[in-house]
């Protein structure tokens, strides 16, 4: 719970935090999560000399894996074997985060839907057009809602 602004004693100043270092997500199946954000989202997979020093040894034991989205936000797979699986229903959040958003150029937002649709993967909701864009809905392999929007 936040402290009244009375209480408040000192506050990062807007613009402090610069950037969004990396997005974590614990996987139970890496094989899959590897397969789905590679192949199927086209993400850059980190080797080599690429993976960062921290994380070397728990990649080299197949315990992480390590993307690059396209902004040059890294994205961390933590292989969680004993993860329970996700809710049978998908639309139960399991968790308080909401979803993962990926932008697209407008004239591949189409070409997205199909590869979605190609590989058998379940759309939550849409394709959907509102004021601010369009956007699908689907779920990686441990049920974490990732969406495809671009703008209008």
């Amino acid at each position: 719970m936040l402290p009244s602004t009375q209480s408040l004693k000192s506050a990062l100043s807007l613009g402090d935090l610069r950037r969004v270092h990396h997005i974590a997500l614990n996987v139970h199946d890496m094989q899959a999560s590897r397969h789905f954000y590679s192949t199927i989202l086209g993400l850059h997979e980190l080797t080599g000399d690429e993976v960062p020093a921290t994380l070397v040894d728990l990649v080299a034991q197949g315990k992480v894996a390590n993307f690059v989205t396209p902004d040059g936000t890294i994205l961390d797979l933590f292989w969680e074997p004993d993860l329970p699986p996700p809710d049978p229903n998908p639309e139960r959040t399991f968790t308080r985060a909401y979803h993962l958003a990926f932008d697209i150029a407008p004239e591949l937002f189409e070409q997205a839907v199909e590869v979605i649709r190609e590989n058998q993967i379940a759309i939550a909701h849409g394709p959907v057009t509102r004021p601010t864009g369009r956007g699908v809905y689907f779920y990686d392999p441990d049920g974490f809602m990732i969406e495809i929007r671009c703008d209008p």
